[in-house]
């Protein structure tokens, strides 16, 4: 660790919360130098929803290399992408009836959230977007312009107009629909609020504190949007590729929206890749008016192909996903009810959370987790939640391995703080 504390910039974060040199990973466990393994419940923050170096991808990917494929092609048209368009169309878009452009805007998640912000101001001809509390959408100025997170919006350095926040689902508690309440500032030519070209979300708010949106309040959106002319964005970044069941996070709400943005477990090997799908009557770009040197990742491109082929030609890994996670929280609701913790847990799919009401106990519980050799990581506005993020293809036994460790860590945090009301 000497050489990163020494050399690595400051700003660093994971390293500090996770303190070992790594040197092998497979599936849902990581190895340090030393030879110790660690099981993984954090996925990469969502780009590993297959777990580390997937055989099938694996060998896509050596054989690609090992062929001379290309590897860097800007936007030329390679067999990889031109592979990767018809895997996704079939795979993928074909079987929900959907009917997208699929844009690369360059390898990162606020790489497509900035291309998504940029066309629909473009398409509609007005430049106001309306995005949520605790939202996080990325760290590139457009981005994070969407995005609620205080200490992160500080790290501009500039004002960032353009962009207005709204109350998202729940906010206010139960008995108040914030939907409604826009819907009464968008009905009034007095409140003030210029109409917006589009309204940018995430189902499941990740690093906002798996916040999960009401399917009614996503539908009376989507509807607010097309009564008032603004496109919905749909940030399913790391929602999205199955963390919460199905593909898309927003399938079961039943909505469409206009553009959505993907990235994160995409790829499925961890490389980077993100795209923007968009309506096609919504893009209205002209060409290279959007783009970026690594906008074509082959490698990518090829792992990306063999996941969707592997894991998505049928319903098998969502049925999966969608039984487990009762059980993970299940066992969540019991570890609270036998240790008397004050939290709450919510979620969806492999996409839950575990929100502290003493926020401070949190990261120190994560911190305990990582002692025993179960890496997860916290969010929220103040670091109050603790993520339960294992790969999709994660064992029974190794959830409930973990789900045992957090137990424990949750009863040693408690017990030091005198918090333990109830003998577990």
């Amino acid at each position: 660790m000497e050489i990163i504390n020494r050399l690595e910039s400051e700003v660093r974060g994971y390293v500090r919360s996770f303190p070992k040199v790594f040197t092998h990973a497979k599936a849902n466990r990581m190895t340090t130098e030393d030879g110790a393994e660690y099981l993984d419940f954090f996925s990469g923050a969502g780009a590993l929803n297959y777990g580390h170096n997937d055989e099938v991808m694996k060998k896509a990917l050596v054989d690609y290399i090992a062929s001379d494929g290309v590897t860097h092609g800007l936007d030329m048209a390679t067999e990889a992408k031109q592979h990767f368009l018809k895997t996704f169309e079939d795979v993928i878009m074909k079987p929900r009836g959907m009917d997208y452009k699929i844009q690369f805007p360059g390898p990162t998640g606020t790489n497509a959230v900035e291309a998504a912000l940029k066309v629909a101001r473009k398409a509609k001809g007005r430049d106001r977007v309306l995005f949520f509390t605790n939202a996080y959408h990325g760290m590139t100025l457009g981005a994070l312009a969407v995005t609620g997170n205080a200490s992160k919006r500080g790290g501009a350095g500039v004002n960032m107009p353009g962009a207005i926040p709204q109350p998202y689902s729940g906010y206010f508690g139960e008995g108040r629909d914030t939907a409604d309440d826009l819907e009464m500032l968008l009905n009034n030519s007095s409140s003030g609020l210029e109409k917006p070209a589009a309204i940018i979300l995430e189902t499941v708010q990740g690093e906002g504190g798996i916040n999960v949106a009401d399917f009614d309040w996503l539908k009376k959106i989507e509807k607010l949007c097309r009564d008032h002319d603004m496109l919905l964005i749909v940030d399913d970044i790391q929602a999205g590729v199955g963390r919460t069941g199905p593909f898309f996070s927003f399938e079961p709400a039943g909505i469409s929206p206009d553009i959505i943005t993907v990235s994160k477990s995409l790829s499925g090997y961890g490389l980077p890749l993100a795209i923007t799908m968009i309506k096609p009557e919504y893009d209205v770009w002209a060409p290279g008016e959007h783009n970026g040197t690594f906008r074509g990742n082959n490698h990518a491109f090829v792992t990306a192909s063999a996941a969707l082929e592997h894991y998505w030609r049928d319903d098998k890994l969502e049925k999966a996903v969608l039984r487990a996670s009762d059980r993970i929280k299940e066992r969540l609701g019991g570890i609270i009810s036998k240790t008397g913790f004050k939290a709450e847990v919510r979620g969806r799919g492999f996409f839950i959370g575990i929100d502290c009401e003493q926020a401070e106990l949190a990261d120190e519980i994560a911190a305990e987790c990582f002692k025993h050799h179960l890496i997860l990581e916290t969010a929220g506005a103040d670091d109050n939640v603790i993520k339960v993020m294992p790969p999709l293809i994660s064992p029974d036994a190794d959830i409930e391995k973990g789900l045992d460790t957090l137990e424990t860590a949750i009863h040693t945090v408690l017990e030091q703080h005198g918090l333990l009301t109830n003998a577990a």
